[in-house]
């Protein structure tokens, strides 16, 4: 993660610039592992306080802002951390919301393909056998929170139950870097 590191109307010190991003890389990395930039701005708030301005951009279209306001540099910091620690939690708890409730969820029939003579055969000539050992719950969604547990979880795709009108829906990570919605609903219209 990028950290740039300000100040108006002060000078910051190698400690604390080397204090605010250690913290600031720890906490942002125990919610999301891939951040992108983030950039701390210290100023004299007034003859006695110091103003400390955090903003961290964690994903595409999660931007986090903290501020903090004490009479010492270390401790405004602190208070800042500890705003935009607790917005990274409240967004990290989003991806898995535990209040849903069990009847909306649906699990999917699991299926297996064990390896029998014939399907190593099949492999071994560059045609992959397809094994799917995990059963997962389908959870009802909004289109943008797929979209942010894609972001968020680092995954490749999302299937969801669109929640405006219960049909199964797809959101993936195009190769382009992109996102892609695949809603069958939309296509039967």
């Amino acid at each position: 993660m990028d950290i740039t590191v300000n100040s108006k109307q002060m000078d910051v010190g190698d400690s604390l610039r080397s204090h605010s991003e250690d913290n600031l890389n720890d906490t942002v990395s125990k919610y999301f592992d891939r951040a992108i930039d983030a950039s701390v701005t210290f100023s004299k708030a007034t003859h006695d306080f110091f103003g400390v301005e955090i903003t961290v951009h964690a994903g595409r279209g999660l931007t986090v802002h903290g501020h903090g306001e004490a009479a010492d540099a270390y401790a405004a910091f602190d208070q800042a951390l500890d705003r935009v620690a607790k917005q990274l939690r409240r967004y990290k708890r989003k991806l898995v919301n535990h209040h849903q409730k069990t009847d909306e969820e649906s699990s999917p029939a699991s299926y297996s393909i064990l390896a029998t003579p014939e399907v190593e055969e099949i492999a071994e000539e560059d045609n992959p056998a397809i094994i799917a050992e995990m059963a997962h719950n389908i959870v009802t969604l909004s289109v943008s929170e797929a979209v942010m547990r894609l972001d968020l979880g680092n995954l490749p795709v999302v299937m969801f139950k669109n929640g405006s009108h219960g049909g199964l829906n797809v959101v993936y990570r195009r190769s382009d870097g992109n996102v892609g919605w695949i809603d069958p609903a939309s296509a039967e219209a």
